[in-house]
Parts: C-alpha cells; structure tokens; sequence
C-alpha cells in the first residue's frame, strides 16, 4: 500500500505507523469521566469501506498525517497533515507554526 504524504511524495505503508480512528472524539484532556476515557480509549468500531486514519510518518518527516483509504481494498484517496501543522502547503518558512 502506498501513502501520498504530502510532505515526502508516495510512500510505501512500512515507513508508517498507524495511530487508529480519525473521527473518534476524544474528552477533553482534564476530562475525569472514567466512562468517556473507557469509550473513546476501546470502543471501536470495525468500518468496512471508505474511513479516515491517523498515520505516523516515523521512517520518514515524522508528521502525523489524516489518510482516506477503504479499509476493504486499500485504496488511498489520500492524506493531510494532522494538527499544528494541517493548514502548512505553502513551502514558506514564516508561514510553519512554531512555539508563541
């Protein structure tokens, strides 16, 4: 399976790490409701078709990406950066985000 990472071009899948359900809402860091952290830490489903994914580009930039795939052929629709860094494209230094 081959992962477009937006910031290194088409990867095979080995240099990946995958980091699970990309649309699983999380609590809130602080969050002590011990049923909240049980459902969004193991409840799972088991999708079959298209789904969205945490990968992490370990062997490679070493960014967190959002990759489309079907989890029933594994065709990849393709990826975005995940967090800090999801509106970076530009190639511009000013433009990276950084510490305040």
């Amino acid at each position: 399976m081959l992962i477009p990472c937006p910031v290194c071009g088409l990867r095979d899948s080995g240099e990946f790490t995958t980091g699970g359900d990309a649309s699983i809402v999380r609590p809130a860091f602080d969050d002590g409701d011990e049923a909240a952290w049980a459902a969004a830490v193991y409840d799972r489903s088991n999708p079959l078709g298209a789904h969205e994914e945490y990968w992490h580009h370990v062997h490679g930039c070493r960014h967190w990406l959002i990759v489309a795939r079907d989890t029933q052929t594994h065709a990849v629709f393709g990826a975005r950066l995940a967090g800090a860094w999801a509106g970076y494209q530009s190639g511009a230094p000013s433009d990276k985000p950084g510490p305040d």
